[in-house]
């Protein structure tokens, strides 16, 4: 059938968060092309590829096969055959169909940045029979990873007929250093209902070389890399390295990290069971704090460099007296502090809740308890345990007040939440994302990420998701809504919020971009 209009395949979803590019051969400038960003450890060479058309419309597109392999032939996708999409109204999306960056603009606004909007296209650039894919989890662990790899395989082969489907085992290092398996729909039925990753993962071990001789050797022409941002600047290099060598083979990234941390796309998957798991702990350590006389509940929940599990948990739950996060500094002694507020709301209602994401505090636990120069095989920072450092202090305190005896309990669920299997939301979620991978590398694009922007999913180059890492906007009212719901203070004197103010501040027409603005994909509604 036909190219489908921008709304065909989500009837729910405003049809305006998505705009055609149709532009004439005079509207659109040559490609504009910039270095590419530097990658920790990673030595990338790859090129933005910028198109720009009338009225400030910008194209972040993605590569193609067809950039640097000209005149590579071209099949009707199997999708118009396939007896389940025999329903849709339109098979496939127009392949002038993009996705805006930016969903609140101002009406003389530019019309922005867009990124290609994912799906199945008419044409393909590989016959089923010829496809010999692979698919590799590197990382740490988070809900989901067994759902992804389910649908990758599901839908490579119900709805493209592929059959012949790899596992790398144990992460990077998997391609040339560990056994594979071949994965089939039988084989991956029901690993969904596990948590982990079937395939095992680790991190570092990337050496693009053997990687690339690897895929090369085993005839393999699609690789399906899920991982955070590190991940992904490895998946960008070995991208590179295909390109350089001139092998028709696509690589496909699926974004992967807890803390919700990846840039541009609106969340990443298990953020949501997370979010429902990290409610459990926070429950238990209120029923234990409000059990005894000024019982004090500590959670540390993970947030390595954005507190995004740790906002929404607390926004969740309700029982929460306090929250404490990377992106906000707070101090523990004298007036506005933190001691200062425990000894209040003890005072006031008999217990209290802290919430603590594992990033937070780490500028004042003292320098000779911390190694800033450790890291792990992924260039992660090596961090001390904030919770139990927290916790001794606040014992300590206490101590020194006779008058208000506490009993504190600590509880660190960070491995429970990272080992369960995801929740409906997020296997709902597991699966667009694989179908758009798969659409897109069965397309001929390559070096790219998929994931939601505005509630579309989008094809994003990979430099747009490892040159920077979401966090929460403490400016931002999602921030304001939580200080409102603890009735904990800021912590922040006012040069401080001056500063953060500054940071944030944009030409007018960007005055709503905040991170938090765009709240897992549903547009602020308090929002002018």
């Amino acid at each position: 059938m036909g190219s489908s209009s921008a709304s065909c395949l989500n009837p729910q979803i405003d049809p305006n968060l998505v705009l055609k590019s149709s532009l004439s051969a005079s509207d659109v400038k040559a490609p504009v092309r910039f270095p590419s960003p530097a990658r920790m450890g990673f030595e990338g060479k790859s090129q933005p590829k910028i198109v720009e058309g009338e009225r400030g419309y910008v194209l972040e597109d993605v590569p193609h096969l067809t950039d640097y392999l000209p005149g590579l032939p071209t099949y009707p996708n199997p999708l118009q055959d396939n007896p389940a999409y025999s329903v849709v109204k339109q098979y496939f999306v127009n392949v002038d169909d993009t996705v805006a960056q930016k969903i609140v603009v101002h009406k003389s606004s530019p019309r922005g940045t867009h990124f290609r909007r994912s799906g199945p296209r008419q044409k393909v650039y590989f016959e089923s029979d010829e496809v010999h894919a692979c698919i590799v989890t590197c990382g740490g662990l988070c809900p989901g990873l067994n759902t992804v790899i389910r649908e990758i395989v599901c839908g490579l082969h119900h709805m493209y007929g592929v059959n012949r489907v790899l596992g790398i085992q144990g992460g990077y290092k998997g391609f040339y250093a560990r056994n594979t398996i071949n994965l089939t729909p039988k084989s991956v039925n029901d690993i969904h209902k596990r948590g982990g990753t079937i395939l095992g993962t680790s991190r570092g071990g990337h050496d693009t070389a053997k990687i690339v001789d690897s895929i090369e050797d085993r005839g393999i022409n699609q690789v399906y890399i899920i991982g955070g941002d590190g991940t992904q600047k490895g998946a960008s290099v070995i991208y590179e390295e295909i390109e350089r060598r001139g092998l028709k083979v696509a690589v496909a990234g699926i974004p992967k990290t807890i803390d919700n941390d990846i840039a541009v796309i609106d969340k990443s998957f298990g953020f949501d069971t997370a979010v429902e798991e990290a409610q459990r702990a926070i429950n238990a350590a209120h029923v234990e704090a409000e059990s005894v006389e000024n019982g004090i509940g500590v959670v540390k929940l993970m947030g390595r460099y954005s507190g995004f599990i740790a906002m929404y948990a607390t926004l969740a739950s309700r029982d929460v007296d306090c929250c404490l996060i990377p992106e906000s500094p707070f101090y523990l002694e004298g007036h506005g502090g933190l001691f200062e507020y425990m000894e209040k709301r003890l005072k006031e209602q008999g217990h209290m809740v802290l919430v603590v994401a594992e990033g937070a505090g780490q500028d004042l636990i003292a320098e000779s308890l911390r190694s800033m120069s450790v890291e792990d095989p992924s260039g992660n920072k090596l961090l001390l345990d904030v919770g139990l450092w927290l916790s001794e202090k606040i014992r300590c305190h206490f101590a020194k007040k006779p008058k208000m005896p506490v009993t504190l309990k600590y509880i660190d669920p960070t491995y429970m939440i990272r080992a369960i299997p995801s929740n409906a939301s997020d296997n709902v979620y597991c699966t667009l994302l694989a179908h758009s991978a798969i659409h897109g590398a069965m397309a001929g694009y390559t070096g790219f990420t998929t994931g939601p922007v505005n509630g579309r999913h989008a094809y994003i180059p990979f430099y747009r998701i490892t040159e920077t890492q979401n966090k929460v906007v403490i400016t931002d009212r999602m921030w304001a809504r939580l200080l409102s719901s603890t009735n904990q203070p800021s912590f922040l004197n006012s040069h401080i919020i001056e500063e953060s103010k500054k940071e944030e501040e944009s030409p007018p027409t960007q005055l709503l971009d905040g991170e938090n603005c765009m709240e897992n994909g549903v547009v602020d509604a308090s929002l002018p």
